[in-house]
């Protein structure tokens, strides 16, 4: 739901960021990974009992990454793998923050954070789906920036979840209640998104 106006904010900067990084020889795959293992470097934190101002800042240059490989392709050149890189490291990102508070207080966390992920892989079938449907119909869209997939709009994406992220790592005994929450609002953009594919290619 945030996406498209969290665009408007970063897109100048990131794409200032991608062409420096660009000029200097980075490669969009190598930020791509980057990020991912800043990531999973928060993920290992989460599980280990970390929580706080380090650890967020580490999955906020995270996501920073995740935001500047785009801009380093569209300085350099984009490719189809780096897309499909790209997709596979954020959903790989989604899923481990989740585990890691799991692994963090099994007997605590152990339901509410398997819900959240059922709820992330629902979510993500219908998200991708809609994608390759898409890609068969001809349809674009620039509503949130140039990608290498058709991203559909949705009531939770990646600037919630980021947001949400960031509130169970400064305040980790929050996690049942909003795992439980937030799991049901990706529940509902499921939903909605195959009532639209509904509409849109029967």
């Amino acid at each position: 739901m945030l996406d498209g106006l969290m665009r408007g904010v970063i897109n100048t900067p990131l794409d200032e960021g991608g062409r420096w990084l660009a000029a200097r020889g980075a490669s969009a795959n190598a930020v791509t990974l980057a990020g991912l293992a800043l990531g999973l470097v928060a993920a290992v934190l989460i599980g280990f009992g970390w929580s706080g101002l380090l650890v967020a800042a580490v999955l906020l240059a995270s996501r920073l990454a995740d935001g500047l490989d785009g801009a380093v392709a569209r300085a350099r050149g984009k490719s189809d793998f780096g897309g499909f890189l790209d997709i596979v490291c954020d959903f790989a990102f989604y899923g481990a923050i989740p585990l890691a508070f799991v692994l963090r207080d099994p007997g605590a966390n152990g339901v509410a954070g398997a819900f959240l992920l059922f709820s992330f892989y629902v979510n993500a079938a219908t998200f991708l789906g809609y994608a390759i449907l898409a890609e068969k119909h001809g349809l674009e869209t620039r509503s949130r920036g140039e990608k290498s997939l058709y991203f559909t709009a949705g009531l939770m994406e990646g600037t919630e979840t980021i947001l949400c992220f960031l509130v169970l790592v400064l305040w980790p005994a929050l996690f049942v209640p909003l795992a439980w929450i937030f799991g049901v609002l990706c529940v509902v953009t499921a939903l909605a998104r195959i009532l639209l594919a509904a509409r849109t290619f029967r």
